[in-house]
């Protein structure tokens, strides 16, 4: 089970590898340490002054705690059962961070942590085969993955999801959703789904999910290539499926970002490459100032290839970026829907006993200069595809992209 976000959309973070290298943290907080030991008790002061030098983000303020002390203080002298420590810590921080108002800076506990790097590198134990979003406030199903439980089950995207073995999903996120219908494989999980108006209930059996970031094929002269997140093997996949594209000597390809909702930066910058020659790719923007511009590798193995790219409004983040990248650059036509419109830049950054905090760094920009947040990506070509589409087997956003190849 795939989780998009445990937001009110399906948007998976835009990440960044961000900080210094280990080399230099080391000799970081060697100066820190020197200084300090001269400078007594400044330590926090002076790392402060040095820190903006190496190239890193530091805040050496204190908040003042003292009223959540009182409140742990009076919880524990007064409430009638067994208080979890670690609990209260996980949640205090979590209310903190959200309490900064944006829905994709999160703290994630140990357990969520776990689940979101085994989701975004697809290690999927114990699972159905379906991502998970929020829609209109209640867990949805976005997508499932062919070849799998779900699917296998009658499971289709757009189902709501009720109730999982009997409880209630009426407060959950999209986390909690996808962590209460993983367990061990072979073991089975009911799910009540409402699915235009009438609910289904269905009992699968979990299994070990097959969950690669990348499908491709070579059909009628046509190179096929559908980016599902991207992750820490998308580049390297992508690439492989371009070179093959080559060597069948297409006449067209066929990039298919529905329902991704993102992943890696660096691997949407990779992916464009396979079109751009050392061009813009995408700009980062802080306070309003450019602080990194990003562009395209010098090997574009797919440039001057007709190419179509299908987008709906569950491509994200990663996806908007190839999307705007190619479109701007006039290297694809894109097909479909309307993007979703996430056009932010998330970190993470671990904290302590295996939680993290996933935090909005930056705006980002298209080539041409465009933030789509909120707004999305406006293919060139518009086509829908409804919900009896998808129940006949028809795909006219396919068909349509596919007839533009010609």
């Amino acid at each position: 089970m795939r989780v998009s976000s445990n937001n009110k959309s399906m948007a998976a973070p835009l990440l960044q590898p961000a900080g210094i290298s280990r080399k230099m943290y080391i000799v970081t907080i060697a100066i820190v340490a020197i200084i300090s030991f001269v400078a007594g008790t400044r330590g926090s002061e002076i790392l402060g002054v040095v820190a903006p030098v190496l190239g890193l983000k530091v805040e050496t303020g204190a908040l003042d705690l003292s009223s959540v002390q009182k409140t742990y203080q009076e919880l524990k002298a007064n409430y009638d059962g067994n208080v979890d420590e670690a609990a209260l810590v996980d949640g205090a921080s979590r209310g903190l961070v959200k309490a900064a108002g944006d829905d994709y800076t999160v703290f994630m506990d140990a357990k969520e942590a776990a689940t979101f790097n085994d989701d975004l590198a697809g290690k999927i134990g114990g699972g159905v085969g379906a991502e998970i979003g929020m829609r209109s406030d209640v867990p949805t199903i976005i997508r499932v993955i062919p070849n799998n439980p779900a699917e296998k089950a009658g499971l289709a995207a757009g189902d709501i999801i009720m109730t999982v073995n009997g409880e209630t999903t009426s407060d959950w996120t999209a986390t909690k959703t996808a962590e209460k219908i993983r367990g061990e494989v072979d073991t089975t999980v009911k799910l009540t789904v409402l699915r235009n108006g009438e609910e289904k209930e269905f009992t699968i059996t979990r299994a070990t999910v097959n969950n690669p970031s990348i499908q491709s094929s070579v059909q009628n002269g046509i190179g096929r290539l559908t980016i599902t997140r991207f992750d820490s093997e998308t580049s390297e996949l992508a690439r492989q499926a371009a070179q093959d594209f080559k060597r069948q000597n297409v006449r067209g390809v066929l990039l298919d970002l529905r329902g991704n909702g993102g992943g890696y930066l660096t691997a949407a910058q990779d992916v464009a490459g396979l079109w751009l020659n050392d061009k813009v790719v995408v700009t980062e923007r802080t306070n309003g100032k450019v602080v990194d511009e990003l562009k395209s590798g010098t090997n574009p193995l797919l440039a001057g290839i007709p190419t179509v790219v299908l987008v709906n409004g569950s491509s994200a983040s990663a996806s908007e970026i190839v999307a705007g990248a190619l479109q701007d650059n006039k290297a694809a036509t894109l097909v479909g829907e309307k993007t979703f419109g996430k056009g932010t830049v998330q970190k993470v950054i671990d904290l302590s006993a295996g939680t993290l905090l996933k935090v909005t760094i930056a705006r980002w920009y298209t080539p041409n200069g465009k933030n789509i947040t909120k707004e999305g990506i406006t293919p060139d070509k518009a086509v829908e595809l409804k919900a009896e589409d998808v129940n006949a087997g028809k795909d006219p956003q396919l068909d349509a992209a596919l007839a533009q190849l010609g």
